[in-house]
């Protein structure tokens, strides 16, 4: 074979990689390290938001991502393509955004915006492109493991225990898994920055994205009033040494994942709020509540009587509960083939929110669905937020926490 042919060969079988190109560093280098392995390296640009209501000054619109996405496009010499999706990030992940907070609970979008949007509807628009793959800036890692004369997709923590983004993806099914890349799963923040800057990418010295994914920091009670309506309710104080604190024993699951209701009756009128929706369990900011020993934290809300229940310290007992419910319809597994049976029980570590670190405990499936117990009491247990739990460092399953 002529070196010419041989050339042709060579890239008559390179498969293609579309990578989610947001602007950001992480993704930056993940299109550098793909082809700096011979992948055929497209960067690709998602349009998920317009609209600027509630949204902090000095974050960065969409269009100045689209533009620092494509100088680092140019600086590869990859394509470089960009694709509104904004209507179904609204339709999938906004709109059940403002339901679930309208019904009192707290959703996740990050995790809703990944199984939803950038592994489902990007995913197709990546394969209008040929993509043979696709390709994100996560910190978590792929890999395969035969069962059964069965390919499973492992999804594993990213290796930089600070950066680990594993929890974003809980929500990721087999199918979603089985072509996609994590480039610098393995590797640290730093390594990232670093390779950035030796490589003259526009993104080495930006900061990273915070906020709601793909609309930014905001200001949660303005942008909830999009569709929620602000209307003034009572801040009322619940003791430390309330009567209605109790420790119940380890095998009634259903009363271990319950949480404490209050009425008002039950504490004193400390405040005003302008909508019990726009907080959540935990919260200490925002209240405007002073001249206490300690700090106020939201122990509860309820968002039909429109009265937000309150109470001091970090150590209050009514923000710790040792359980968790997950309906049977909400329980999800990455690894079908480790799903359990009802009456079955095994212990993984879990966490109920991104960055917490992994606790300890046991999932009990049963005919109403999933219990997890922990060892510990968990701090601040939110309806409507994913709980995942964790064998060893893969990512095995999830589900969206009922109570």
């Amino acid at each position: 074979m002529s070196e010419k042919s041989a050339f042709v060969t060579y890239f008559c079988d390179m498969k293609r990689v579309v990578v989610g190109l947001s602007g950001g560093v992480d993704s930056s280098v993940a299109a550098y390290l793909l082809k700096q392995q011979g992948y055929d390296v497209w960067g690709l640009f998602m349009i998920n938001w317009h609209d600027t209501t509630g949204t902090l000054s000095g974050e960065c619109p969409w269009e100045e991502d689209a533009l620092i996405a494509e100088i680092v496009a140019k600086r590869l010499d990859i394509p470089f393509r960009v694709v509104d999706l904004s209507k179904e990030y609204r339709k999938r992940v906004v709109d059940y955004m403002f339901a679930e907070y309208e019904r009192g609970r707290t959703p996740n979008p990050d995790v809703l915006c990944n199984r939803e949007i950038k592994f489902d509807v990007f995913l197709r628009e990546a394969e209008k492109l040929g993509a043979d793959y696709v390709a994100t800036g996560h910190y978590c890692r792929r890999d395969e493991i035969e069962k059964d004369g069965t390919t499973y997709s492992r999804l594993l923590a990213g290796c930089d225990p600070g950066k680990d983004q594993s929890y974003f993806l809980c929500q990721l099914s087999q199918n979603q898994l089985k072509n996609i890349l994590f480039p610098i799963g393995g590797i640290m923040k730093s390594e990232v920055r670093a390779i950035a800057e030796e490589q003259h990418l526009a993104t080495a010295h930006r900061k990273d994205s915070q906020g709601i994914c793909f609309v930014g920091k905001v200001d949660l009670p303005v942008f909830l009033q999009q569709k929620l309506k602000a209307a003034k309710g009572d801040i009322v104080e619940i003791a430390k040494d309330w009567s209605g604190y109790t420790n119940d024993g380890d095998d009634d699951l259903a009363a271990l994942s319950t949480p404490i209701t209050y009425s008002a009756k039950d504490g004193k009128k400390v405040g005003e709020h302008n909508g019990a929706h726009f907080y959540t369990i935990g919260q200490r900011k925002g209240l405007n509540v002073g001249g206490k020993a300690e700090p106020l934290f939201v122990l509860a809300t309820d968002v039909e009587k429109n009265i937000i229940y309150v109470g001091q310290g970090q150590d209050h007992p009514g923000l710790y509960r040792k359980a968790l419910h997950i309906k049977p319809d909400e329980m999800h597994w990455i690894r079908p083939d480790m799903a359990l049976n009802e009456g079955e029980e095994h212990r993984f570590s879990m966490r109920i929110r991104y960055r917490q670190p992994l606790q300890g405990g046991t999932l009990k499936m049963t005919a109403e669905g999933g219990y997890i117990v922990f060892d510990e009491p968990q701090r601040g247990i939110t309806a409507g937020q994913f709980a995942a739990w964790y064998d060893g460092e893969e990512l095995v399953g999830s589900g969206v926490i009922d109570k």
